[in-house]
């Protein structure tokens, strides 16, 4: 018989909502979360992966996102990769944003119905305005008369 302890090493660590399951509440994960379910509520890890057959809705602070499946909530990511739905009221905010568009009826489209997209730099650190025109222009100088 195999070593429980053996088998474990050789695979990746990882937390799995498989499909038929719904997870309504907090998640934190040290691991990377798999969703081919449905997660409901608070969702933290560094990574997360949404099949076509999985849904995350509510708040979630996570490294990298990439979703096949139905996100809705508030998003705060370093990296999004989208392809799947994304339903109104949405916010994602990220420092990179990947869509992949799928072919319906011969036609490529992407649907984000009502949703704020925030792609950059953390829209919260103040930024640095640049001068006036004016005030970079240099002054001419008098000559003596």
């Amino acid at each position: 018989m195999a070593d429980p302890k053996a088998i474990g090493a050789s695979q990746t660590r990882q937390t799995l909502v498989e499909e038929g399951t719904h997870f309504k509440g907090s998640l934190t994960s040290t691991c990377p979360i798999v969703v081919r379910g449905r997660i409901e509520g608070d969702t933290e890890t560094p990574s997360l992966t949404i099949s076509e057959t999985g849904a995350v809705h509510g708040r979630v602070k996570v490294g990298t996102v990439v979703s096949q499946g139905e996100i809705a909530g508030e998003f705060d990511a370093d990296t999004v990769q989208l392809s799947g739905r994304v339903n109104d009221n949405t916010v994602i905010r990220a420092q990179t944003l990947e869509v992949k568009l799928s072919t319906t009826d011969g036609k490529m489209e992407v649907v984000f119905g009502n949703a704020q997209l925030e792609v950059g730099d953390d829209p919260a650190k103040p930024r640095q305005d640049k001068k006036s025109k004016k005030e970079q222009e240099p002054t001419p100088e008098k000559s003596p008369s």
